[in-house]
């Protein structure tokens, strides 16, 4: 072929060529447009032909679409070894954490392989380079070799063109690069845009750019995507709180776009399940959300407008903690605390909501000693503001009552739960679920001081109306279903406890899963009540159960771990 040859020209000669022999293979490399092909396609059927494109358009006319992923992790490492020719033991461990930071894209291994070859870094401080300036690091090219495409220049020029087709389309991308790389549930971003109908547009033009993946349910953005649009956002500027003069200033400011990270909280506040996190109905929707949600939240500051921020971490550790996953809770129940305290101040309401939930996470995780400051402070702060009689102020006193008799400290519980019960009571009613709770605690404190006879009608009464109020196969209701059959057991009634713990069990277990540490509860009380009755072999299953949930959910040095053990230990001497 001449290389004078006008480009059509050139083209056209290649194809008469090609048309005159067999077996030969045809690339089209990073094609754009289908249209662009189907001139030659047609006209070329003695040889194979194989297109390579970055853009999820409809190809299916042309031949079979092979859609390209990113590497396994096994792969990934491979690629690198054999790039930088380092096999070594050490050199494996640090360049599989490289290929995971560059989340096993191709040309990213490509760049960083060749990087590491031609410069003789070692993966360590290539890692820490990528991580202190993404932008710059993936932008740069070997020495010798400046003509290497990298990922830089390769997003530049895609964005670009998605600009070109969309420029909604980079507003919502910037908006998903301070999500989590995992999938993004497609509602949450159903307001990001003017209208519904704009958003979907974006995320197909994004799409068809290959700078997402979609599906009917969900987004997904690569990590590295995120790393160098998060780094080539500018940094907000966080308001600082203004308290009471909030609202005056806020008619000064400029009328500005909010930063997309703001924009990334504002869309998964909006998109939290309208029920409560105690809700069983609504954890698969805050499990899809959590890691959005932890994302996010590191890169808002701790001043400024924090209620979105707030609510939002306050509300997924409450799911962590209803999961029976207190440690995971604990964090995020701390940081709520603290962007609350510094901007509502000390004795808010607020502040006292997020002491009393992190105690409560305390408390699951055996810390008794550390929840009871924060409970006697959330009890302070909701009696001077919310006053004596207010229902918050009871659950305070409830909770207050309840880490006393974790502590063994049941003389001084026993007030507290009174008084709990008796606002209760009168603010919301006899036939509360509330009502019920305060019931079953008070009732907890008297059997804790051997008055059982007295605990009795108080836990019949808590689970009378559990069952009416919130169903037979509430979680709350087995709750109370365990309550009645320990006071039952206690009192020698082990034969009317029985039914009851199974009952307990089963609903417990249906509701909550298999694995929960309330799960566990119930198998451990069941296989009490089995061994008083003297059926220890049928017993020994429970406890071994209960110890391995409670175990893997709570960890070897939970304090019920150990009562676990001792339960267990004690099982197996009387079935000897």
């Amino acid at each position: 072929m001449h290389a004078a040859l006008p480009l059509d020209e050139a083209a056209e000669w290649a194809v008469s060529w090609l048309q005159g022999r067999t077996g030969w293979l045809l690339i089209f490399d990073n094609a754009e447009e289908p249209a662009d092909l189907r001139p030659y396609l047609g006209r070329l059927t003695t040889g194979q032909t194989l297109v390579t494109t970055r853009r999820d358009l409809p190809w299916t006319d042309l031949g079979t679409p092979l859609r390209l992923d990113t590497l396994i992790p096994q792969t990934s490492l491979a690629v690198l070894q054999e790039i930088t020719a380092r096999s070594s033991d050490a050199d494996a461990t640090s360049l599989a954490e490289l290929a995971e930071e560059l989340g096993h894209l191709p040309l990213a291994l490509q760049q960083a392989g060749a990087y590491l070859a031609q410069t003789r870094t070692n993966a360590d401080t290539y890692l820490t380079q990528l991580r202190a300036d993404p932008a710059g690091v993936l932008a740069a090219t070997p020495p010798g070799d400046p003509q290497q495409r990298t990922i830089a220049q390769l997003w530049s020029v895609t964005l670009s063109a998605v600009h070109d087709a969309d420029a909604h389309a980079v507003q919502l991308l910037r908006v998903t690069a301070y999500y989590a790389p995992d999938p993004l549930p497609r509602h949450v971003l159903t307001t990001a845009l003017p209208t519904p109908r704009a958003v979907d547009h974006a995320l197909g033009v994004l799409a068809a750019y290959s700078m997402i993946t979609l599906t009917d349910t969900t987004v997904t953005v690569h990590r590295l995507v995120q790393t160098v649009l998060r780094t080539t956002t500018p940094t907000p500027n966080p308001q600082p709180h203004t308290r009471g003069l909030r609202r005056l200033l806020h008619r000064n400011r400029p009328n500005t776009p909010p930063h997309p990270s703001k924009t990334a909280l504002t869309l998964l506040h909006s998109a939290m399940p309208p029920s409560s996190p105690e809700d069983v109905a609504t954890w698969p929707d805050w499990q899809r959300l959590l890691p959005h949600i932890q994302a996010t939240s590191k890169h808002q500051p701790d001043i400024g407008e924090v209620s979105e921020l707030a609510t939002l971490l306050g509300s997924v550790a409450f799911y962590l903690w209803a999961r029976g996953q207190a440690a995971q809770a604990l964090p995020l129940e701390e940081r709520a605390l603290q962007v609350t305290e510094a901007a509502l101040g000390p004795d808010h309401p607020d502040t006292a909501v997020w002491l009393g939930n992190l105690a409560s996470t305390f408390s699951a995780l055996g810390q008794h000693t550390k929840a009871l400051p924060l409970e006697k402070r959330a009890l302070q702060i909701s009696e001077t503001a919310l006053g004596p009689d207010h229902p918050t102020t009871a659950t305070r006193l409830g909770n207050l009552a309840s880490t006393l008799s974790a502590l063994g400290q049941h003389t001084k519980a026993l007030p507290l739960a009174e008084r709990a019960l008796q606002i209760t009571e009168t603010a919301l009613g006899p036939d509360h679920p509330d009502t019920a709770l305060r019931l079953g605690n008070l009732a907890t404190t008297l059997s804790a001081l051997g008055q059982h006879t007295k605990a009795l009608p108080l836990k019949e009464r808590a689970l009378q109306i559990s069952e009416t109020a919130l169903g037979p196969d509430h979680p709350d209701t087995a709750l109370r279903l365990g309550n009645l059959a320990t006071t039952l057991s206690d009192l020698g009634q082990h034969t009317k406890a029985l039914p009851l713990e199974k009952r307990a069990l089963q609903i417990s277990e249906t509701a909550l899963g298999p694995d929960h540490p309330t799960t566990a509860t119930h198998l451990g009380n069941l296989a009490s009540t089995l061994s008083a009755l003297g059926q220890h072999t049928k017993a020994l299953p429970l406890e071994k159960r209960a110890l391995q949930i409670t175990e893997t959910a709570l960890g070897p040095d939970h304090p019920t771990t150990a009562l676990r053990l001792g339960n267990l230990a004690r099982l197996r001497q009387n079935a000897e």
